[in-house]
């Protein structure tokens, strides 16, 4: 099982790291809140601590429930009722408090997976999926048009590919939201349009992405089926 540990306290993590891997675990190690995000499609659990150096963790937990369905136990030093309750609701499977014992720990991640039922491997990403002059790399998230780098944020990014990866049909709208945003709302959708719009002037390809109106986006007539390769 693959668990991300995210703990800004060394001698926390360095004795808890060891532990882990004894039991069977393999263990990633962050100690901040920067690059979580871009871990949570590689990993199964999260161990969140709250008392982050860069982000509160409890809106760091909001913001990977966002974008991911991994499980994610707060492990902390908070112990009132309340830090656990706001815990639960920002989204967290499961709250341990410090200190605590390493089975215990254990025995909780594996409750987690249980519960959320036992998946398969992920499997491998995608190749690199090309539409006309523009390449997507969905596991390197790299874009390229006529061979040359375009710099994304990771949510354009997200819009991109899922509209590439339709090869013409189309994404609706609700689930570009729920996919990218993890909701939807007014202000989501107005995000929605201006990434849409942003991706067109970026690749400088305004074709690529095809409103639907109505419905959603798909990818231009003139770009597809896109081909994976």
């Amino acid at each position: 099982m693959r668990v991300l540990l995210v703990e800004d306290d060394d001698r926390v993590a360095g004795a808890l790291t060891p532990a882990l891997a004894r039991r069977g675990l393999t263990i990633k190690r962050l100690a901040s809140g920067a690059g979580v995000l871009d871990l949570v499609h590689e990993v199964d659990v999260i161990l969140l601590d709250l008392g982050l150096p860069d982000i509160d963790g409890i809106v760091l937990c909001r913001r990977i429930r966002a974008v991911s369905d991994v499980a994610v136990i707060v492990v902390s030093a908070r112990g009132e009722v309340d830090d656990r309750i706001q815990g639960l609701r920002s989204g967290a499977d499961d709250y341990l408090v410090k200190p605590y014992d390493v089975d215990e720990l254990v025995a909780r991640v594996e409750a987690v997976r249980r519960r959320r039922g036992e998946r398969p491997a992920a499997p491998e990403p995608p190749g690199v999926i090309r539409a006309g002059d523009v390449s997507v790399d969905i596991g390197r998230h790299e874009v390229q048009v006529e061979g040359r780098p375009v710099s994304l944020s990771r949510k354009e990014f997200q819009v991109l590919a899922l509209v590439v990866t339709a090869r013409g049909a189309v994404c609706a709208r609700d689930h570009v939201l729920n996919e990218v945003w993890g909701h939807r709302g007014p202000a989501e959708s107005r995000s929605l349009d201006v990434h849409v719009a942003t991706l067109r002037t970026k690749l400088g390809r305004p074709a690529l992405i095809e409103t639907v109106r109505g419905v959603g986006y798909r990818l231009g007539g003139a770009y597809g089926p896109a081909e994976e390769g």
